[in-house]
């Protein structure tokens, strides 16, 4: 039970939710609502200090649906705008709701440069590999020769790839889950929440309309349990529908093995830690992808750092202790001063 006494219904608003019937959209919120109730018990939060921030597209009109303040922004902007408010405010528990586009594409530098100052934040990025507001453009995640309205001939992009993006511009926290799995979604934002400093979820979601089933080689559940692994700190790195598979290191490549084959025991099966700060295997566990591995859930990365809030209250503490301005009238009467 939450010291505050919330529950799910205590974070929904009194907004009809917009978005298409079947759109993962509607999953990913419900994950919000239940782990919100968990993040205010955990760290002793009220519903004043959290703060919905987005930009545009579909997944932008989250701060609608959640009973807590919000700031709907302009497209590409809601790293900048969640950047403002939690260093004016540092109480503040910010929470930007992207997407693919509005990321990574008009909004990549913003989101990159969040990143690497390590900025309390939690960045929820909805991953649907196309553009769905905007009515089916292909995205900075559209995978190479996807058809779309804007590549009716398949695309020759390359596509970013979330995670090792995230960890390239020194991401301390980087987890992945997807839209159907609710409970797992909520546990990794309760996660995210408890990390000091930048946290970046990404969640496979689906666009019923513009680009459905994109997700689906690992979505469906006859074959989740083969194509995905969830990662959890601590725990081997097995998976499939009896735990028979399991991830080892050969020669500084990772490798899909079946425990009990070819030699391997579970002895040999690779033990997660998030917490490493070297990124090389969080990186190569993030780029997995099927057919050749399975897609990696969970919290990839976690790793403690000074965040950019806590340099800048620490800063002003040190300059504070020894500085000669202590008012405004200080500083209009200290240096060069004119007489006009």
């Amino acid at each position: 039970m939450s010291k505050h006494n919330y529950t799910p219904q205590d974070f929904k608003s009194d907004q009809e939710v917009r978005w298409c019937p079947g759109c993962g959209d509607h999953a990913i919120l419900n994950s919000v609502y239940r782990a919100l109730p968990e993040v205010s018990d955990a760290l002793d939060y009220s519903k004043e200090r959290y703060v919905f921030v987005s930009g545009i597209g579909c997944s932008s009109r989250f701060p609608y649906y959640v009973d807590t303040y919000g700031f709907h922004g302009i497209h590409g902007r809601a790293s900048a705008i969640a950047t403002g408010m939690k260093v004016a405010n540092p109480k503040l528990s910010i929470w930007q709701m992207t997407g693919d586009g509005d990321a990574l594409a008009i909004g990549g530098n913003h989101f990159i440069h969040a990143i690497r100052r390590n900025i309390d934040l939690n960045i929820i990025l909805f991953n649907n590999e196309i553009y769905g507001l905007t009515k089916g453009q292909y995205s900075p995640t559209s995978k190479l020769g996807a058809i779309t309205k804007t590549s009716p001939f398949g695309t020759v992009e390359q596509p970013f790839r979330p995670g090792e993006l995230v960890i390239g511009a020194q991401g301390k926290f980087f987890a992945r889950s997807i839209d159907a799995d609710v409970k797992l979604t909520a546990e990794i934002l309760v996660e995210a929440a408890k990390h000091d400093g930048t946290s970046v979820v990404v969640i496979q979601q689906n666009c019923v309309i513009y680009n459905d089933k994109t997700h689906a080689d690992i979505t469906e559940r006859e074959h989740r349990a083969d194509r995905t692994i969830v990662l959890k700190h601590g725990q081997k790195m097995i998976f499939g529908k009896n735990n028979e598979k399991g991830l080892v290191m050969i020669n500084n490549q990772l490798k899909v093995v079946t425990i009990g084959e070819e030699g391997y025991t579970m002895d040999d099966i690779l033990v997660h830690n998030a917490e490493n700060p070297n990124p090389g295997l969080h990186v190569m566990l993030a780029n997995m992808a099927y057919p050749e591995f399975p897609l990696a859930l969970g919290v990839i990365r976690a790793v403690k750092c000074p965040t950019y809030d806590d340099n800048v209250r620490d800063q002003l503490i040190e300059v504070q202790k020894t500085a000669k301005i202590k008012c405004v009238d200080d500083l209009l009467h200290s240096g060069d001063t004119y007489e006009v």
